[in-house]
């Protein structure tokens, strides 16, 4: 009996101080960071969109383990699917499904443009909490 309670308690031990959940979601300390283009800046077409993950390791979307995901860019779209799937072939979602950590927009027009970073598991369903970022610009 004493055994069993022994490895119960370091199971119990061992799980809180995983950084991630057993669904894979990101602990609170993962981030994402779109590095370019600048916040507030004025740019010509096209655009390269680059990006930095902390606390999650950016992998394939084939890639079913914890402490994984992979981008998702909403160009000029609003965040609508924050505990489902993000949908495939949606105008203006792109999943970078590789595991790429830039993006080429190369049909953005003149004019202001959003893009918000996502970082989603396996499934596509973001992370929880929310590992987002969001830039505006300007395309010359």
């Amino acid at each position: 009996m004493r055994a069993s309670r022994t490895t119960l308690a370091l199971a119990l031990c061992a799980a809180a101080l995983l950084p991630w959940t057993a669904q894979g979601q990101a602990a609170l300390s993962a981030t994402v960071k779109i590095t370019s283009p600048a916040n507030g800046a004025t740019v010509t077409g096209p655009v390269t969109i680059k990006l930095r993950a902390t606390g999650v390791r950016i992998v394939p979307a084939t890639v079913e383990k914890p402490g994984t995901g992979h981008h998702h860019l909403f160009v000029d779209h609003d965040l609508t699917w924050l505990t489902d799937t993000i949908p495939k072939g949606s105008p203006g979602i792109y999943h970078l499904g590789r595991g790429q950590t830039e993006f080429l927009l190369d049909s953005l027009k003149p004019g202001p443009h959003r893009v918000i970073a996502v970082v989603a598991d396996w499934r596509h369903i973001p992370l929880n909490p929310l590992v987002a970022d969001t830039v505006t610009f300007t395309v010359k």
